[in-house]
């Protein structure tokens, strides 16, 4: 873990806000002391034992922010599928058809979901009698030669008190971006993930495919908690792997309940059916890292399966943390007090004046103030460093969320000042400037090569020097792609 200078009026902004609330009993009066456990039904990165071993299932991140470009939109985005390595062939990483993939909007704080985003998918097969993804170049969404397709829908849910009142279609049969599977199959994969960006009902703008997976960190930084050298943090451990994405970006006004009221709460599940033809939810994610450094073994899988309504089964652990103990006893960075209602505000709540709605409700998600605007020079540290529209309000691709919630479970927003973080402090590729701002998957092609190999065991060496494979006929079903 390292440290990093930031603004002294960034420092004092975060902080202050929660101070305020606490000093003023804010978050007695949202409810914190009113919440009473309830059952549970049946971020994060293979971060439970059971949706570890699921991963087409496994929500890894969810993002919600103000468009930077159409500041009257919001863009929801959330990535499935960790650790997508690049020459993962011949089979690759679609979307499975069995599974329900949503995003909850929650626009009055009340820990219920008022609107469901839906993404269902459909796979199929041109020529079932090769092995191969693609059969030749593949230069469109369309093209023969990509043997595997996926389209899919979006449905829209309404919902009051849990229960679905109308349901609309946003979206029907659009194509989904392929894996990418290497240069010689694909020479121009931007142009097939441009073709995959299409517009929907309700003036909406949608991507569903491959990304670079945005998350930037070491995951170095858990072994410090051992007492790891803290020098050796600072390499990506994500560079390079990719993500099923879904990215969506709709008119602000259609999500938040009004101009008055314009927090909006956003967490995303996954459910998969079973034998029986029911879905049952298996992901939940909201604000990062939650479930992988707050929750402990026992309760990641009920919390994976729980809905924000009975988030008071979890309060515990935010008012506790485990992480800030570990740091005092292998670090010395002495431990808040406990309770940590600071926290309670961070992920629970919302801040005060921040982006906390009123009579809110506690429960993890993240919430995004839709009334401010996008920053003209946004901070990774977000908030923490006097940026409003960065996270906890919402959260960019680009904010450093490692080193915020390290940060702030070491005590910064309660005076233990500190520049805790894991010297990742952002993504190996860039992001980009319109939707849907993620950056391009990493081709096989140009991924680093496993030692020990030579000419005389390639196929390159095989083949002599510089030779080209053709690529075989849809007919004979025989050959190879990258």
């Amino acid at each position: 873990m390292t440290a990093h200078a930031r603004s002294p009026q960034g420092r004092r902004g975060l902080a202050a806000l929660v101070c305020g609330a606490l000093a003023a009993g804010g978050l007695a009066a949202a409810g914190v002391s009113a919440l009473e456990p309830g059952s549970a039904r049946a971020s994060s990165h293979r971060e439970a034992p059971l949706i570890s071993g699921q991963p087409q299932y496994d929500n890894t991140d969810v993002y919600a922010f103000v468009s930077p470009d159409k500041p009257d939109t919001t863009t929801l985005v959330a990535n499935w599928t960790p650790f997508e390595e690049p020459a993962g062939g011949p089979n690759f990483y679609p979307f499975p058809d069995d599974a329900q993939y949503d995003i909850h909007i929650d626009s009055d704080g009340d820990a219920q979901g008022d609107l469901i985003y839906r993404w269902t998918f459909d796979s199929k097969v041109r020529n079932g009698n090769t092995f191969l993804y693609n059969t030749g170049q593949v230069t469109s969404l369309d093209d023969p030669d990509l043997n595997f397709t996926q389209t899919y829908d979006i449905d829209l849910l309404k919902l009051k008190d849990q229960k679905v009142v109308s349901t609309k279609k946003v979206a029907n049969n659009l194509p989904v971006a392929p894996s990418r599977v290497g240069d010689a199959s694909m020479p121009d994969y931007k142009k097939l993930r441009d073709q995959a960006v299409r517009k929907v009902a309700g003036g909406g703008t949608s991507y569903v495919g491959q990304a670079d997976d945005p998350f930037f960190l070491d995951l170095q930084v858990f072994d410090s908690l051992y007492g790891g050298d803290l020098s050796q943090v600072g390499d990506d451990t994500l560079k390079g792997y990719s993500v099923n994405s879904v990215a969506l970006q709709v008119p602000t006004a259609d999500i938040r309940q009004s101009e008055k009221q314009p927090v909006v709460g956003v967490w995303s599940t996954t459910q998969r059916k079973n034998a029986k033809g029911d879905y049952t939810q298996v992901s939940r994610l909201g604000s990062p890292l939650v479930d992988e450094l707050v929750v402990p073994l026992r309760d990641k899988d009920k919390f994976n399966a729980s809905s924000p309504w009975n988030d008071a089964d979890f309060l515990q652990y935010v008012q506790k943390p485990e992480l800030a103990r570990l740091l005092e006893k292998v670090y010395g960075i002495k431990a808040p007090a406990e309770p940590r209602k600071d926290l309670v505000s961070v992920f629970l709540t919302g801040v005060k004046d921040l982006n906390q709605p009123p009579n809110v409700r506690p429960a993890e998600a993240l919430r995004l103030n839709t009334s401010i605007k996008p920053s003209a020079d946004p901070k990774r540290l977000g908030v923490l460093d006097g940026d409003n529209a960065g996270f906890p309000n919402g959260r960019r691709l680009a904010d450093d969320v490692v080193d915020i919630e390290l940060q702030a479970v070491a005590g910064e927003l309660v005076g233990n000042k500190n520049d805790l973080g894991d010297a990742v402090d952002a993504n190996d590729m860039a992001f980009g400037k319109t939707f849907p701002y993620l950056a391009l998957p990493t081709s096989p092609t140009h991924a680093p090569a496993a030692k020990g190999g030579g000419d005389n065991t390639s196929m390159r060496g095989a083949l002599g020097g510089g030779a080209k494979v053709r690529a075989p006929s849809v007919s004979d079903g025989s050959g190879g792609s990258d």
